[in-house]
């Protein structure tokens, strides 16, 4: 397949009128389940979404982003596949567990993971740390289940490195357990007791903490203590799905709305068969246990499933020449003016994909980048990029084909009028 093929099928999902047609065409061959006929689509939406455009009906402004996977910016676009399955698994009811058991069963299968691994699909990977270290909290026990997050009986720490705190380990302190900072090797065999339940690793700092990703797990289990890798957006490269099982963690959690491209409130739980039981047993679809409110759909399950597979059957070293030919494209035209330059660089972990860095001479170019990226978000077309004090950033991985002819005329015409 050609990448021109390639990147016109992913931008499938932008047409609601062929999106449309998909899921038509979908219900048609799908037609009969056994002796149950499904229901059939109308052939013409009436009211909300008639136009085509709901957020337009809406009043909410799309953007086009070159920022990355950002959850506020809703992820990344389902692949058209994932949106053909979802309909599928929305025509009939299901005993949810056994979904999660049989589609975890197919994930670890497509991952080739050690024989001692399960999966299961979770709300986004930050309910996959949650459920993850309450069934570690809990194991199988329902007392303990409806307690949390009361942790009367149960263990009631967690060991993580202090570069490795962030926003998300909110989702590790809402089970009630107490954070424990450490730096050094020294600091960990000091901080371990009879309280210690799990030990956390947080991928995307690894570079920042003095101890790293293979020797964390290390650790913990010369100390027979679970350790957890949340891995969320670490992927590209395909390979970090089945690394870190490889390396013996106990769970690692992914998102399944970046890069990956299934549902955006999806997420994988990968870890040891009975850590990942436990963790199902104190998420929904049960009730009274703290996982509940973190509901995952069939739809999303049966999505994330069909996500991954054709995640790993691309090709990769295409997409990724797609994506670098895209930076030097808007480099080559943002450049030609003058005092303008660009470099750039891959993230060792966490958005591995190639990145630009854009920068001006304020005495050529009077414009703060702060500035900058305001008014390219409240431009028509609304345009999206990182910014910081020394200039803009972006990535070309979630740009439709096209998008980038787009940022580096707007790039010009913003750099043109701020121009001395």
């Amino acid at each position: 397949m050609t990448i021109r093929n390639l990147w016109n099928r992913r931008t499938f999902i932008g047409s609601a009128s062929i999106f449309a047609g998909m899921m038509l065409n979908a219900r048609k061959i799908f037609a009969f389940s056994g002796s149950r006929r499904t229901a059939a689509l109308p052939e013409k939406l009436t009211g909300f979404g008639a136009t085509g455009n709901v957020y337009e009906e809406l009043g909410v402004t799309t953007v086009i982003n070159g920022q990355g996977t950002m959850t506020y910016l809703g992820g990344s676009l389902p692949r058209p596949e994932v949106a053909a399955v979802m309909a599928l698994a929305a025509e009939h009811f299901v005993p949810i567990v056994e979904l999660e058991q049989a589609a975890g069963k197919r994930i670890v299968e497509l991952l080739k993971l050690p024989a001692d691994y399960d999966a299961i699909v979770t709300c986004g990977a930050a309910a996959g740390m949650q459920s993850g270290l309450a069934g570690i909290l809990t194991g199988n026990s329902s007392k303990f289940i409806e307690q949390l997050p009361d942790l009367t009986g149960m263990k009631s720490e967690v060991i993580i490195q202090k570069s490795h705190r962030n926003g998300f380990d909110h989702q590790l302190r809402a089970t009630g357990v107490k954070l424990i900072e450490v730096e050094t090797r020294e600091d960990v065999k000091r901080a371990i007791n009879s309280q210690t339940a799990m030990m956390h690793f947080s991928n995307f700092a690894n570079a920042s903490g003095q101890i790293k990703v293979d020797e964390w797990v290390k650790l913990a289990h010369e100390n027979q203590i679970p350790a957890f890798n949340d891995a969320a957006a670490d992927t590209p490269p395909v390979s970090h799905l089945w690394d870190y099982a490889n390396m013996g963690y106990d769970l690692i959690a992914f998102s399944g709305g970046k890069a990956i491209r299934g549902p955006q409130c999806a997420g994988l739980l990968i870890g040891k068969k009975e850590l990942i039981a436990n963790a199902l047993l104190n998420n929904s679809p049960y009730e009274d246990t703290l996982g509940r409110g973190m509901k995952i759909g069939k739809e999303e399950i049966v999505g994330m499933v069909k996500a991954l597979e054709c995640y790993l059957n691309e090709d990769h070293a295409a997409l990724d020449k797609e994506w670098w030919r895209r930076l030097d494209s808007v480099s080559a035209e943002i450049t030609r003016v003058p005092g303008v330059a660009t470099s750039f660089n891959v993230p060792d972990v966490a958005n591995h994909v190639p990145h630009m860095h854009i920068a001006w001479d304020p005495r050529k170019i009077s414009l703060a980048p702060r500035d900058a990226a305001a008014a390219l978000k409240k431009g028509k077309p609304s345009i999206v990029l990182g910014s910081s004090e020394s200039g803009l950033a972006m990535n070309s991985f979630m740009l439709k084909p096209g998008e980038e002819k787009i940022i580096a005329e707007q790039l010009v015409l913003l750099f043109k009028a701020h121009s001395a």
